[in-house]
């Protein structure tokens, strides 16, 4: 029997591709090497304002394998919209095509890399889900992130007339009251507001729960530190916060007003024509130094007759007027400028 000349480089073909298969060693799609898998995305984030979703997550620095990863090609964000009269709790979550973010190198300078995506592309009265895979080659996918969900609707205008007033371990804010949607309608619910912090003036943290009244005092706070403010207003719909608008942002640092505890031990000792005035050190760490006062027995108000640093606690009055009875007192000062400065001591005398 003759075979037909299409038969034979029909047969020829199955041996080849036999042949490469075998060779391949693969008779499936090729599975990724857990040492080149990326570990799942854990801390997957958003914040929202009045434009829109903003999330952020950190970049994998290891594979599941806990090896070293230098490198994420990209990231799949993938996003699931359902009506709120249509959402079912105990149903799946219907997510959509991904959208690709661009990656890169997992840190830099030794500091671990953010990622983050932002859209604007949000519709009223609907449920929001995301979550982020990330993929260091066309092969290599992780595992889903954790799932991050909000309500998004028509949020309110941002807080205006913000101001900070600084004092002593405080910094108090005031702002005024939002009546208004974005679209310029009368707010219909209750609303609230977010006071959000910072020391740079650029990474913001959430300060508090929050509040219902247009004042907010932050006592969480250290003298001499500058901070930042923003605060955001809040819509309650159904049940849910829906983020608004954002304030400009202000800034305070807070003053220590608060005086060293009074010197105690003063004492006053004659030394020949001179009088030495001494007293016990203050236990308190922010005092500089201390003021010596002297009153003559005629005079009702004290003068300043010298000034000495820490850690001295001696003054020697040289110039003592002479038969007359004389009165020392002293006060501790700290370190601010201007200083603070304690009330008087016990008066001394030796006269």
């Amino acid at each position: 029997m003759k075979i037909g000349y299409g038969a034979r480089i029909a047969g020829l073909f199955f041996l080849f591709t036999s042949l490469l298969t075998a060779g391949c060693g693969y008779k499936n799609d090729p599975v990724p090497p857990e040492s080149v898998v990326p570990k799942a995305i854990e801390d997957l984030r958003y914040a929202l304002d009045e434009s829109g979703v903003r999330l952020t997550w950190s970049y994998p620095v290891k594979t599941i394998k806990n090896d070293e990863l230098m490198e994420i090609s990209s990231f799949d964000v993938y996003r699931a919209v359902i009506s709120l009269d249509d959402y079912c709790a105990d149903c799946p979550i219907p997510f959509g095509e991904p959208v690709e973010v661009p990656g890169g190198i997992t840190s830099v300078e030794g500091k671990e890399r953010v990622a983050e995506y932002q859209t604007s592309l949000l519709r009223p009265r609907h449920k929001y889900f995301f979550k982020v895979r990330s993929r260091n080659s066309w092969w290599a996918d992780s595992a889903d992130s954790n799932i991050v969900s909000f309500v998004w609707n028509i949020p309110a205008q941002p807080p205006t007339g913000l101001t900070a007033q600084a004092a002593d371990s405080r910094i108090t804010l005031n702002w005024q009251p939002v009546t208004k949607l974005i679209d310029n309608r009368d707010i219909d619910g209750s609303i609230s507001y977010q006071v959000m912090r910072s020391t740079g003036g650029k990474e913001f943290e959430v300060t508090g729960n929050p509040v219902n009244q247009t004042r907010f005092v932050d006592s969480l706070v250290v003298n001499g530190q500058n901070y930042f403010y923003k605060v955001q207003s809040l819509l309650d719909f159904k049940g849910h916060m829906i983020a608004g608008g954002v304030s400009d942002v202000v800034t305070a640092s807070p003053i220590d007003q608060t005086p060293p505890p009074i010197p105690s031990g003063v004492k006053a000792v004659q030394s020949g024509t001179d009088i030495k005035v001494f007293w016990d050190p203050s236990g308190d760490t922010e005092v500089a130094g201390y003021r010596v006062y002297r009153r003559m027995a005629t005079e009702k108000k004290a003068q300043l007759v010298a000034e000495v640093m820490i850690p001295v606690t001696l003054f020697v009055d040289k110039n003592v007027p002479k038969d007359v009875k004389v009165y020392y007192s002293v006060t501790a000062f700290d370190q601010m400028q201007p200083a603070n400065e304690s009330e008087p001591s016990r008066e001394a005398t030796i006269r």
